[in-house]
C-alpha cells in the first residue's frame, strides 16, 4: 500500500513541477527579449570597447568627484522621502484600517491617483505650488527651497498610497481584540500597541519602507524638474548622461550601480514580504472597523484628512487651476487649443495624446494580465531559490533605469526577427514591464489563499491543470483579476522613462506630450500641459474608483 502511494506521488510531483516550469516560461521568455536583452546590451555598448571588457572604467566613473555625488544625493534624499513618508502615511494607514467614514472608497481612490501621475507632471505642480511665482508664494508670500523640500514632498505625495494599501492592508485584518486584551491586563495604550500590534505590523512597514525606497530611490521626472543642474539621482544621470552627452560607457556605469542596489533592495524587500506571511498566520484576519468614537480619534481623523487635502489634494487642485487659467480669464482656452497642431511641438493636435494613451494602455494591460497572471500562477505554490528568483526578476522593472530600457529598445529591436522600431507594439510592450509587477503583487495573494486541496480534487477527476485553473481558481479570483488590470492600466497610463525614447512623433502618449509642451516656453504650451495633465489625472481617477468598487470585500494581505 505505501508502495503504491509511493508511485502515485512521483509523477504527480513531477507535473506539479512541469506545470510550474510551462507556466513560468512565456513570462520568462518576455522579460528575457524586453527586459534584459535591450539593459544588457546597452552596458555590453558602454564597457566593451575596442573588442575588449573595459572593467577599469568602473573604478573612474565612480572615482569622480560629481558622480559620488549624484550617489550621495541618491541615497540621502531616498532616505529622507522615505522618512518623512512613513512619518505622515502612518496615521493614514491607520484611519483606513480601522475607522468608518462617508467618502472612504473615494478618499482611497483619491490618495492612489499621485502614484499613477507622470513624474513630470507633478514636478511642474510642485514647482507651481512651492516655487517662485507658484501659489503659495502669490497667495501667502511662502516660497521653499525647491532643490529640497518640494523634492521630498513631492516623494511623499507619490508614495503616500504604498504605506496606506500596504501597512492599511495588514492592520485591517489584525484582530484588534488582541490588543483590548493587554490593555484589560493593565498595560497603557502605547504599550498594547508597542507589544501587540507594531511586531505584527512590523515586517508590512518595513515592506513598505523598502518600496518607498526604491521608488525615491530611482526618481526621474520628479528631481529632473524640481533639482535643477546641481541635484541628480542615479536615474537623472543616466538620462543625461545618454540622451544628451552621449556618454554610454558613463551610463552603463551607472546602471550597474543602480542595478546592484535595486537587487540588494528587492533581496530584503522579498525576505520581508516572507517574514509578512508567516506572521499573517499568527493572527485572525478580523477586518473590524468602525465610526470613530471620542474626541482623541475624532482628532486623528481630522488631521489625516487636513494633510490629504494639503499634501495631495493641493497640489492635483493647482494642476485644474492652472489648466482654466487662461489669458483671457478662467475658462476652457486651453482645452479648446489642444485641438489644434503647430506643427513644430507635434505632427498632430495634442488632444490625440488622448487616444493614442488609452489605445496602447488597452493593449500594455492585456500584455501585462497575461505575463503577470501566468507568473502568479506559477508562483502560487512556494519553492526553492529557482521560483524566488523569479519573483525577484518580475520587481526589477520597477527598479532598474525606464530610460536605458527605452533607449535599449531603440538599438535592440531594430532589425530581423525582432524589428519593431516602427511597430506600435514598442509602447505598449514597455509599458508592460511596469504593469507586469502590479499584476503579480495584486493577485498572488489571492491565489495563494486558494485551498490547494481543490486543485488536487479536480485533479484526480482528471481536470487539466489548464482546466483545473479555469474551474477552480479564477471563479475566486476573478475581482483581484479585475483590480489588477485596473492598475496595469492606470500604471501604463503614466509611463515616461522609456516611453519618451520610443514613442513616434505623430503618435504621442499623455506623459510625452506633457513633457514636449513643458519643454517648450511659452503660456500657452504651459496651460495645454497643465490641460492634458489634468485630463490624464480625471482619467486615472475614474479608473481607480472603479477599482474600489469592484475590490474584495475583505483586505488583500498587504500587497499595494
Amino acid at each position: 500500500m505505501d508502495v503504491a502511494r509511493t508511485e502515485v506521488a512521483v509523477p504527480k510531483r513531477r507535473t506539479g513541477n512541469a506545470a510550474r516550469i510551462g507556466l513560468m516560461a512565456l513570462p520568462v521568455v518576455f522579460f528575457g527579449l524586453f527586459f534584459a536583452y535591450p539593459v544588457v546590451a546597452i552596458v555590453e555598448r558602454g564597457l566593451h570597447v575596442d573588442g575588449g571588457w573595459q572593467i577599469g572604467r568602473l573604478f573612474d566613473v565612480l572615482g569622480q568627484s560629481d558622480i559620488r555625488h549624484v550617489l550621495w544625493f541618491t541615497v540621502w534624499q531616498a532616505l529622507a522621502s522615505t522618512a518623512l513618508t512613513l512619518l505622515i502615511a502612518l496615521p493614514g494607514a491607520y484611519v483606513f484600517a480601522r475607522f468608518e467614514f462617508p467618502g472612504k472608497q473615494v478618499l482611497r481612490a483619491v490618495v492612489t491617483v499621485p502614484f499613477v501621475l507622470p513624474t513630470v507632471v507633478v514636478g511642474t505642480a510642485f514647482l507651481a505650488l512651492v516655487g517662485r511665482g507658484g501659489l503659495l508664494d502669490e497667495v501667502w508670500g511662502v516660497r521653499l527651497d525647491t532643490t529640497v523640500w518640494a523634492i521630498l514632498l513631492a516623494h511623499v505625495f507619490f508614495n503616500y498610497a504604498v504605506v496606506v494599501r500596504t501597512v492599511g492592508g495588514l492592520w485591517a485584518q489584525l484582530d484588534p481584540r488582541q490588543e483590548e486584551a493587554a490593555r484589560m491586563l493593565g498595560a497603557s495604550r502605547f504599550a498594547a500597541w508597542r507589544r501587540v500590534t507594531l511586531p505584527a505590523l512590523g515586517p508590512a512597514v518595513a515592506a513598505a519602507a523598502l518600496m518607498v525606497f526604491l521608488f525615491t530611490f530611482t526618481s526621474f521626472g520628479v528631481v529632473q524638474i524640481l533639482g535643477g543642474p546641481g541635484f541628480s539621482t542615479l536615474e537623472v544621470e543616466i538620462y543625461r548622461q545618454t540622451a544628451q552627452i552621449f556618454d554610454l560607457s558613463t551610463a552603463a556605469v551607472l546602471t550597474i550601480v543602480q542595478f546592484v542596489a535595486v537587487g540588494l533592495i528587492l533581496g530584503v524587500h522579498a525576505w520581508t514580504v516572507r517574514r509578512r506571511e508567516s506572521a499573517l498566520r499568527l493572527v485572525d484576519a478580523a477586518g473590524t472597523s468602525r465610526r470613530p468614537r471620542g474626541a482623541g480619534q475624532w482628532a486623528l481623523l481630522g488631521g489625516v484628512l487636513g494633510s490629504v487635502a494639503l499634501l495631495i489634494v493641493l497640489p492635483l487642485g493647482v494642476l485644474v487651476e492652472r489648466s482654466l487659467d487662461a489669458p483671457g480669464g478662467y475658462g476652457f482656452g486651453y482645452y479648446r487649443a489642444l485641438g489644434n497642431a503647430d506643427g513644430g511641438t507635434f505632427l498632430v493636435a495634442p488632444i490625440n495624446a488622448v487616444w493614442n494613451s488609452l489605445q496602447y494602455a488597452l493593449a500594455a494591460t492585456a500584455i501585462a494580465v497575461v505575463i503577470g497572471g501566468l507568473a502568479a500562477a506559477a508562483l502560487t505554490r512556494r519553492a526553492g531559490r529557482l521560483v524566488r528568483g523569479f519573483d525577484a526578476l518580475l520587481m526589477l522593472p520597477l527598479g532598474v533605469s525606464a530610460v536605458t530600457v527605452g533607449f535599449g529598445f531603440l538599438i535592440t529591436l531594430d532589425e530581423p526577427p525582432l524589428d519593431l522600431r516602427s511597430s506600435w507594439i514598442l509602447v505598449p510592450l514597455a509599458q508592460a514591464l511596469v504593469g507586469v509587477p502590479f499584476v503579480v503583487r495584486t493577485m498572488l495573494p489571492v491565489l495563494r489563499a486558494v485551498d490547494g486541496r481543490l486543485r488536487e480534487a479536480a485533479a484526480v477527476l482528471g481536470a487539466s491543470p489548464l482546466r483545473a485553473w479555469r474551474e477552480v481558481d479564477l471563479p475566486m479570483v476573478r475581482r483581484a483579476l479585475l483590480v489588477a488590470a485596473g492598475f496595469a492600466f492606470a500604471v501604463s497610463l503614466g509611463e515616461f522613462g522609456a516611453t519618451v525614447f520610443i514613442a513616434r512623433p505623430d503618435n504621442p502618449t499623455l506623459p510625452v506630450a506633457v513633457a514636449r509642451l513643458l519643454g517648450r516656453a511659452g503660456e500657452l504650451n504651459y496651460g495645454q500641459a497643465m490641460a492634458l495633465s489634468t485630463v490624464l489625472m480625471v482619467v486615472c481617477a475614474a479608473a481607480l474608483l472603479v477599482l474600489e468598487r469592484v475590490r474584495p470585500a475583505k483586505a488583500s494581505t498587504g500587497e499595494f
